[in-house]
C-alpha cells in the first residue's frame, strides 16, 4: 500500500507540473496573441496534413468589410458586445429547451480554435471555460472578432474570411457586400455541408435573417464594441 501511495503521489506531482506548464504557456500566448497574429491552429494543421492543401490568408480587421463583422456577430453571438465571454441569457434558453449545444459565444469559439481541439469533451469545455475569461480580460472585443474571422473554417480547406471571400465570390474580404457577408456567416457552423456561392434554401433563409440581424445590431448599438 505504501508503494501504491508513493506511486500515486508521483503521478499527482507530474499532473500538477504538466498543468502548470500548460497554463503558463496559455497565459503567455494570451498576452502574445493580443498583439501578434496566430498563424495556425491544431485543427488547421491537421486539415492541411489530411488534405495536403489549404487556403488561408490573414488580414487585419480594417481589411474586412464592416458588414462581414456585423454578419458574423448577428449569426453566432448577437450579444457579443455586452457579455464577458459567456452569454448567460443564451445558456439559460438552451437549458430551458433541453438542448446540449448552441450557446457558445464567439469568444469561446476563438479559445477552442486557437488553444484547444475541436472534438467535444468535458475536459475541453472545462479548459475553454477557464481560458475564455482571460482572453476577454486581455484582448479587446475588436481583437477577439478579428482573430475569429481569420481562423474560422468556411469550406473544406478554406480558413479565414479573406480566403473565403476569394473562394466563394472572387473578391477580397474588404469588398464583400451585405448579401455575400450574410451568406458566408450562414454557412457556419457547418461549412463542409453548406455553400455560400450555391446556397440551399436553408442557407438562403438563414442569410436573409442574418442580413436583417446585422442591420439591427448596427442600429441598436450592439456593434459598438468593434465598430470605429
Amino acid at each position: 500500500m505504501r508503494i501504491v501511495g508513493r506511486f500515486g503521489g508521483y503521478i499527482l506531482r507530474w499532473v500538477r507540473r504538466v498543468l502548470t506548464v500548460f497554463f503558463a504557456v496559455v497565459a503567455i500566448s494570451v498576452l502574445g496573441y493580443a498583439v501578434f497574429d496566430p498563424r495556425t491552429t491544431l485543427y488547421i494543421a491537421a486539415e492541411q496534413s489530411r488534405l495536403d492543401r489549404m487556403s488561408h490568408e490573414w488580414v487585419d480587421f480594417d481589411e474586412i468589410a464592416p458588414v462581414m463583422a456585423r454578419s458574423a456577430v448577428a449569426a453566432e453571438d448577437a450579444n457579443f458586445c455586452i457579455h464577458w465571454g459567456f452569454d448567460m441569457v443564451a445558456i439559460r434558453q438552451v437549458i430551458d429547451r433541453g438542448e446540449s449545444r448552441g450557446a457558445s459565444t464567439i469568444s469561446q469559439q476563438v479559445v477552442k480554435n486557437v488553444y484547444l481541439w475541436p472534438a467535444r469533451s468535458w475536459p475541453r469545455k472545462a479548459l475553454e471555460a477557464m481560458i475564455t475569461p482571460a482572453v476577454e480580460l486581455v484582448w479587446s472585443k475588436r481583437r477577439i472578432l478579428e482573430v475569429y474571422l481569420n481562423m474560422i473554417e468556411y469550406d473544406e480547406g478554406v480558413f479565414g474570411v479573406e480566403a473565403a471571400a476569394q473562394h466563394y465570390f472572387g473578391v477580397t474580404a474588404k469588398a464583400l457586400n451585405a448579401e455575400q457577408a450574410a451568406r458566408l456567416a450562414a454557412v457556419l457552423p457547418a461549412p463542409k455541408d453548406r455553400s455560400a456561392s450555391a446556397p440551399s434554401q436553408f442557407v438562403s433563409r438563414r442569410a436573409a435573417s442574418i442580413r436583417d440581424g446585422a442591420a439591427t445590431i448596427l442600429r441598436d448599438g450592439r456593434a459598438a464594441c468593434f465598430e470605429d
